[in-house]
């Protein structure tokens, strides 16, 4: 086996991916795992290495969060006045559900970004 410092000190030739001529070896021995093959070789020493990258490792990652900290499945609290008839139709179509104890319009967050009512969103008193 090569020195971890050999192999960092060379540049890739060539990167292949699964099913690729020259790769069928690996994909015998990785299977699914595989990611791709690739060729470095040492500018100094003309010595070729090949390498595999493969998946060790699978998890499922949480929903990615918005920018604003509040996951777009939230729901949030938005204000609409009386008179704005037109809004509150799009808000009601959307999905928004009226809470007559808090006088706000519940929908999730990213409905609520959708129809341009960030500046709306008001905190939830529990």
């Amino acid at each position: 086996m090569p020195s971890g410092n050999s192999v960092q000190q060379t540049g890739i030739s060539k990167k292949l991916s699964p099913g690729q001529p020259g790769t069928k070896r690996y994909m015998r021995q990785f299977g699914e795992a595989l990611v791709c093959v690739r060729y470095r070789t040492h500018p100094e020493t003309a010595t070729r290495y090949t390498t595999v990258e493969i998946v060790v490792d699978e998890k499922q990652r949480p929903k990615p969060i918005s920018p604003g900290g509040i996951e777009e499945t939230t729901l949030v609290a938005v204000t609409v006045a009386f008179g704005e008839v037109e809004l509150r139709q799009r808000v009601k179509q959307a999905g928004g559900k009226w809470d007559q104890e808090r006088k706000v319009w519940l929908l999730p967050y990213g409905i609520a970004r959708k129809l341009g009512l960030h500046g709306r969103i008001r905190k939830l008193r529990s």
